[in-house]
């Protein structure tokens, strides 16, 4: 009987066990990495298994990430000349392209009506009858730029800048156009435009006696005319337009683009609409190949 049992036991093959881990002295010690590899390599055999010719596991391959590129939004300046139509084409653009509209004039006039800081400055020079100096207006065409709105939707500066001291102090903030497109409109057709403008002193509504004349009698008789509205004054403000704008094509003589404005409204804004257009896809194409 002994013998027996003694047989048995020779024959049993030895019961493995994963090595327990031990506490010395207060610290953890987990089994030594050799037993586990060891007890991995034993079952791996008795299932047949030639640990050298088993497949490693595959892993999983990287998920390819797709990223969609954007472009910034577009930075537009425009400018023209009195009556060039300049007003009804930034309408046109903003209610498309949701640029930002600003323009000095109107930030000028808002900043002095909301008192604050750079308006209470503006305000003592207009108040001597003095033009306000560039650094004013400058600083408020900066901060209104850097507005979320104007940062996430982009922006369209009318009307600035003027001269070639505010095209330099926006240079050295780092604001630049993609486009500025510059409306082209004879100087016998501007000054048509302007003589026969009228305005509507009850509800604020511009007439041309020509191209949009009022509506009845009673409306017409009670017409005004600008005081600057006259042949004389138009060719003065028309001689420092073009000065203005002689100051500025060297610093963005390679974004500029004319359009001729003395088409219908449609036609004009159609072409602004390509360059527009054209302008957008050139920075998508250059983020997409960055």
């Amino acid at each position: 009987m002994a013998s027996s049992m003694a047989a048995t036991a020779t024959l049993s093959p030895p019961v493995l066990s994963a090595e327990r881990p031990t506490v010395r002295g207060g610290l953890f010690l987990p089994p030594s990495p050799a037993t586990s590899r060891s007890l991995r390599l034993q079952s791996a055999r008795r299932c047949g298994i030639s640990p050298a010719t088993r497949k490693p596991r595959s892993l999983p391959r990287a998920a390819k990430v797709v990223v969609a590129v954007k472009a910034d939004p577009l930075k537009v300046m425009i400018a023209g000349a009195p009556a060039s139509g300049k007003g009804t084409q930034c309408e046109l653009i903003k209610s498309k392209y949701g640029l930002v509209h600003i323009s000095a004039g109107d930030l000028l006039r808002a900043e002095i009506a909301a008192g604050s800081e750079n308006g209470k400055r503006a305000k003592e020079f207009m108040e001597k009858g003095q033009l306000v100096p560039d650094e004013i207006v400058v600083n408020m065409v900066k901060e209104r730029l850097l507005q979320p709105d104007a940062q996430e939707k982009g922006w369209l500066l009318d009307g600035y800048p003027r001269s070639y001291s505010q095209a330099m102090a926006l240079e050295t903030l780092n604001i630049r156009p993609d486009i500025f497109i510059l409306l082209d409109v004879p100087d016998e057709l501007l000054v048509e435009r302007v003589v026969g403008r009228r305005l509507d002193p009850v509800t604020g509504k511009i007439y041309h006696l020509k191209y949009s004349p009022p509506e009845n009698e009673e409306i017409a008789s009670r017409l005004t005319q600008r005081f600057d509205d006259t042949e004389e004054k138009v060719k003065l403000r028309l001689q420092t337009h073009y000065q203005n704008v002689e100051s500025l094509l060297s610093i963005y003589e390679d974004v500029i683009v004319e359009v001729k404005g003395d088409a219908l409204v449609d036609d004009v804004f159609a072409e602004i609409d390509k360059q527009l257009t054209s302008s957008l896809d050139k920075k998508t194409e250059m983020v997409a190949s960055a």
